[in-house]
């Protein structure tokens, strides 16, 4: 059995009463996207903000009747009746549709990011096999490859990680395929907590020896790692900077990533106090700030 698809565009302030019209009449799911290549990047805490103009797009099933959903939509809105843009699916398995744009990723020579599915022939090759599931993290985002970059390209081998906002545990699992001693994954979302563990056991990881995860309580009274992974936002990287920096043993290496270009000076004095900045990278917009922790830093505030 497939599905019905309708798809209308509002401006921000007709949003709601659009979505609730097609709620009432049956709609399964309504999801906003962008209309017109708008992104928003990082809004305020608290904020739900929309796009000038939103793509409304409802899923109903397929035996509904759409002359009389439409003109009882109309009605509603207070609209005169008009043809919509139905369109029918086929019923597929909608949560891997996406994998077959996802080809295998290589982060410097060796390491590579495989989706199921797939293979790398290269015998000598370090291989991530992924399947984020429902929570962030393919290494296709710019500020997940950075991350992957480095790790690909600098000496993690025998050392204590922490993974903070670990999403699809992609970072972390990575950390121990290169030889981590330790990571400790940690994430505010249960589903990136799930999707962690599913990705570390399809590697071979899933050790509590080796890999612990869980809410970000589960660093509370934690030892100092030897590098810190924060692929998160420039506003929590500020907000938590004294947190964060205690994490982090004396000597030892910050990565941080999700930050715009445009922020990287604001993230940058938040973790000063604390560190020496050894470089920052970029792709695109984004960028990956990479420091060490000072050996006789200035104290964390409580």
């Amino acid at each position: 059995m497939g599905w019905l698809q309708l798809r209308l565009v509002a401006t921000a302030d007709r949003v709601e009463a659009v979505e609730d019209a097609l709620l009432a009449l049956g709609a399964l799911s309504v999801t906003l996207a962008d209309h017109r290549d708008l992104p928003i990047l990082e809004p305020g805490v608290g904020e739900t903000p929309l796009w000038p103009e939103v793509d409304l797009i409802a899923l109903f099933d397929a035996d509904t009747d759409r002359d009389a959903t439409g003109a009882a939509l109309a009605a509603l809105l207070g609209e005169a009746a008009r043809e919509l843009p139905w369109e029918y699916l086929e019923d597929r398995a909608w949560e891997r549709e996406w994998l077959q744009y996802f080809a295998p990723l290589r982060f410097g020579e060796r390491f590579w990011v495989c989706p199921s599915g797939h293979e790398v022939a290269d015998p000598d090759a370090i291989v991530m096999h992924l399947d984020p599931g429902l929570a962030f993290g393919t290494g296709t985002h710019q500020t997940t490859a950075l991350c992957l970059e480095w790790l690909a390209t600098h000496a993690v081998a025998g050392r204590d990680v922490i993974d903070y906002g670990c999403g699809s545990g992609i970072l972390g699992v990575a950390a121990l395929l290169l030889g981590a001693r330790r990571v400790r994954a940690v994430d505010i979302d249960p589903q990136a907590l799930t999707a962690t563990h599913d990705n570390a056991a399809r590697n071979g990881l899933d050790e509590p020896a080796r890999l612990l995860v869980g809410a970000p309580a589960l660093l509370d009274d934690a030892a100092p790692a030897e590098l810190l992974l924060a692929n998160i936002l420039a506003g929590p990287l500020i907000e938590l900077a004294p947190r964060l920096a205690a994490l982090v043993a004396p000597g030892g290496h910050a990565v941080l990533s999700g930050v715009l270009a445009t922020q990287a000076d604001s993230v940058l004095a938040a973790w000063l106090p604390w560190f020496t900045h050894l470089g920052t990278a970029h792709r695109d917009e984004w960028c990956r700030i990479e420091l060490q922790r000072s050996e006789r830093p200035a104290p964390c505030p409580a």
